[in-house]
């Protein structure tokens, strides 16, 4: 690229863009929802030409938390959704709801048990003992299971099964020819 000689990038005029301003972006739907005025599904991975804006007064560790603006498939109601980067995830905000995750419930109490029982265990040396001989109690249980689960394919493995079928025809075909005689 040539660059004048008497080439001043400070006279290049600034655009004055506003802060708020309105991206037109193509995205899927982040999850299942449903829309409140029709109550049209909209499953994660419908796709939409969405808006997007950034969110004033807002942000989560120096990160910028977004607003996206879709559309009812049905009947064109405006659905608004942000991201929630604190979760790894979305917030709906208004004219859907966001349908049940069971999954997040279930790693959400899995959380909340693991923290219990590490406070506990910081609380009580005893608790500890008691939590290590469960857990050593339970991986004893499991390689038992595994074992017994093991041999059974063993065992299912050493049946040969081409030989089982061909006894069983011949089984059929011997009483076949005692009807016949």
């Amino acid at each position: 690229k040539y660059y004048p000689p008497d080439f001043d990038p400070a006279k290049i005029p600034k655009l004055k863009l506003p802060k708020d301003r309105q991206y037109v972006v193509r995205l899927m739907a982040p999850f299942n929802m449903r829309c409140k005025t029709c109550g049209e599904y909209i499953y994660k991975g419908k796709k939409f030409n969405a808006r997007k804006e950034t969110v004033q007064n807002e942000a989560y560790l120096g990160l910028p938390i977004f607003r996206f603006y879709i559309k009812c498939t049905r009947c064109l109601a405006e659905i608004t959704f942000k991201t929630d980067p604190e979760n790894t995830d979305y917030t709906m905000e208004h004219g859907a709801t966001r349908n049940f995750q069971a999954e997040k419930l279930l790693e959400e109490e899995e959380k909340r048990m693991q923290k219990e029982r590490e406070e506990e265990e910081l609380n009580n040396p005893m608790k500890v003992l008691e939590n290590r001989t469960k857990d050593s109690k339970l991986e004893m249980e499991v390689l038992e299971n595994l074992q017994e689960l093991k041999e059974l394919n063993q065992r299912q493995a050493n049946v040969d099964f081409e030989a089982m079928l061909k006894q069983y025809k011949e089984l059929e075909e011997k009483q076949r020819r005692k009807e016949q005689e």
